[in-house]
């Protein structure tokens, strides 16, 4: 009797926990192979998909997947600028049938499909982030350099809210130290057909320049003029509120100016990335004053979401406070880990 009763428990603790432990999803590949697991995204050309039997996510080109199965609602993106939260209700070779939130349902070609984004419940399960680290010793006037550069992520169905920090801090003997900090906070609300308004706040403190602390406040809006799964190509444009602290300066300075910027990402090029972007600042209350802020990053992919990246980051100010150059710039190289 003490056996029969040990043989229901177990019965029943198998039932019961399988749904815990249920992968929902089913991946079909254009050679016939099958993934049965949890679809976490696709970004970037590149699906994700996490299994029980794995402690890695298996990650695959999107262009080899010929149709899917899963049950969960996601965020689906389209390379003409639609961007819709609803669930997959059917698939076939090539083409998936969509039924968003509030409409009907569509049909939707697999190559025509750009991002695939689960909206997870947990706050911690919408965050993505990423941390590069770099660190420089020479005898030479015993020079010491150490670079951190970091970026945060989190999205939800209609807006998405990112964060950035970036410090260089080099000291060595007989020299003023050089330190440069770079900051910002960005929120964007999706629009249609590919339209999307934009907040951000910029912080920069740089030696070089002699600047303290300069805030800047944006206001504005963008459009993507390309985004498939190679690359995305954006602009956009708005007011902004300029805030500046100059080293030796008691006063503070105050401007409003208009900006235009512009962002290219390319990506799926073996394990290569490269970010690209560049914002111009012509002043509305100082006469004749452009500033220009421009940033390259080229990004190479390691196993276990470790990467290398190097970069360029340029200032420009064509009427800098007296006794400072025109511009300044900072080439990085780090090592990083990116979490999901």
């Amino acid at each position: 009797m003490k056996h029969c009763f040990v043989r229901l428990f177990l019965i029943f603790a198998f039932f019961t926990s399988a749904p815990l432990f249920s992968q929902t999803d089913s991946i079909f590949f254009k050679n016939k192979d099958l993934l049965i697991g949890e679809i976490k995204s696709m970004d970037r050309g590149v699906i994700t998909v996490s299994t029980a039997y794995s402690k890695e996510d298996f990650k695959v080109k999107w262009v080899q997947v010929d149709r899917i199965l899963t049950n969960v609602p996601f965020i689906i993106t389209t390379s003409d600028g639609i961007r819709t939260f609803g669930n997959v209700i059917g698939s076939e070779s090539g083409k998936l049938t969509f039924k968003p939130e509030k409409s009907e349902s569509v049909v939707l070609q697999l190559y025509n499909i750009i991002g695939i984004n689960k909206v997870e419940t947990r706050f911690l399960d919408r965050l993505k982030a990423e941390i590069d680290l770099g660190f420089t010793v020479a005898k030479a006037r015993n020079q010491r350099q150490l670079t951190i550069r970091s970026r945060v992520g989190y999205l939800t169905k209609k807006w998405a809210l990112s964060g950035s920090f970036n410090v260089l801090a080099s000291v060595q003997d007989e020299t003023e130290a050089i330190g440069r900090m770079d900051a910002n906070l960005t929120y964007i609300y999706f629009l249609q057909k590919d339209w999307f308004a934009v907040g951000r706040l910029d912080f920069l403190s740089n030696t070089e320049q002699k600047l303290d602390l300069r805030s800047n406040t944006k206001l504005g809006f963008g459009k993507f003029i390309k985004r498939d799964n190679h690359l995305y190509w954006n602009f956009s444009a708005g007011t902004s509120f300029n805030n500046e602290r100059f080293m030796g300066e008691a006063e503070k300075r105050q401007s409003a100016e208009s900006w235009f910027g512009s962002e290219v990402n390319l990506f799926d090029v073996g394990d290569i990335s490269l970010l690209s972007n560049v914002y111009a600042y012509p002043s509305i209350t100082e006469k004749g004053r452009v500033r220009v802020d421009y940033r390259v990053d080229l990004k190479y992919n390691l196993p276990l979401d470790f990467y290398i990246k190097t970069g360029l980051t340029w200032n420009y100010d064509n009427k800098p406070t007296p006794g400072a150059p025109l511009h300044d710039y900072v080439w990085q190289t780090t090592f990083g880990w990116s979490w999901k």
